[in-house]
């Protein structure tokens, strides 16, 4: 491939998720690979993610460049994932970053991870202007473009919906990832427990309701009057009716005639179901990214690297600083004036 064709290496690298991404100008993905650090028992513990990705970072980028078929040579741009996220983990995505930038003499590009679901998800359903609702392990968020930036419209107080899933699935003995296992279980039941609702104005809560599911499963009527299958029903049921009241609430508000889901959690079968319900309700085009692009990849972090770069240019070394909790309301989007 020439160079002037325009390639951009993106790097994602904000949790358990090491990825390269190689993705053209016009938003074709020529290369993606993943690898991810799974833990043997326990949550992340970034440390230990650190060096999981010190030890694949470079099998990886050479694994994406043979998929895409080019070289180092025909990279024109690189791309890294800059917030929001865990630090010690984000700081190993910029520094290969600034080291293939600085080598090979081309431009580098930071990308706020949150808005790349959100323009991953624009470009693959060729979708103008959602309202999208984001969910995944580190967040919960429900956005649209207003004002030159994406507002956020409603949020979680405290857990992110992915995170108090894996939380339920270790504590009931599940082997990491956890969602799909949850959702597999759910789909066994229709035997509803009732089970904390909170939402406050726009906002939710997870805490509680997490609460709530581990007593259950410490309890003694756990495999006597109820089974996992009926707390992974209940589980889905409760947080995801509480996602799509807020949903809707904000489609209602914003008057967008598109809705995107996006985010590893979007991958749920449940979930997409009563998102589309709501927008078949209110005459609304539904979207949710493909399967493949729904977790942390980067290509997301390319072809938002690339939207960035044509409105701006590459940025400085002095601006390659990470920050791991950036909101992504704070920042401009310039390449959709």
């Amino acid at each position: 491939m020439e160079k002037e064709e325009g390639l951009c290496l993106g790097i994602e690298s904000t949790a358990h998720t090491w990825s390269v991404g190689i993705v053209d100008f016009s938003g074709k993905v020529h290369g993606l690979v993943n690898n991810v650090y799974i833990p043997e028992e326990g949550g992340l513990h970034p440390a230990l993610v650190r060096e999981h990705h010190l030890k694949n970072f470079k099998g990886v980028i050479l694994k994406a460049l043979q998929e895409a078929k080019c070289s180092l040579n025909d990279i024109s741009l690189i791309a890294f994932s800059q917030s929001p996220g865990l630090g010690p983990i984000l700081r190993i995505g910029a520094l290969v970053a600034r080291l293939l930038s600085q080598f090979r003499k081309i431009p580098i590009v930071g990308v706020n991870h949150c808005i790349a679901h959100i323009e991953i998800g624009r470009l693959m359903c060729d979708i103008e202007d959602p309202l999208t609702l984001y969910v995944s392990g580190g967040n919960t968020i429900i956005s649209a473009y207003e004002s030159a930036r994406y507002q956020i419209f409603g949020e979680t107080l405290d857990i992110s919906i992915g995170n108090m899933i894996d939380m339920v699935a270790r504590d009931a003995g599940l082997a990491h990832p956890g969602g799909p296992k949850i959702e597999k279980l759910a789909e066994k039941s229709n035997n509803y427990i009732s089970l904390p609702y909170v939402v406050k104005g726009m906002d939710l809560s997870f805490s509680g309701l997490y609460t709530a599911i581990r007593h259950l499963i410490e309890s003694s009527e756990f495999g006597k009057k109820f089974v996992l299958e009926d707390v992974a029903y209940s589980l889905q049921e409760t947080s995801f009716s509480m996602l799509t009241e807020v949903t809707e609430r904000a489609l209602a508000h914003t008057k967008k005639s598109e809705v995107l889901l996006t985010g590893g959690v979007a991958a749920n079968k449940r979930l997409q179901e009563m998102i589309k319900s709501i927008c078949e309700d209110h005459g609304t085009r539904y979207e949710v990214v493909p399967l493949k692009l729904a977790g942390d990849n980067g290509a997301m972090i390319a072809w938002t690297g690339i939207l960035r770069f044509k409105s701006e240019g590459g940025f400085d070394l002095s601006q390659t600083n990470i920050n791991p909790k950036e909101r992504m309301d704070n920042i401009t989007i310039p390449w959709r004036n």
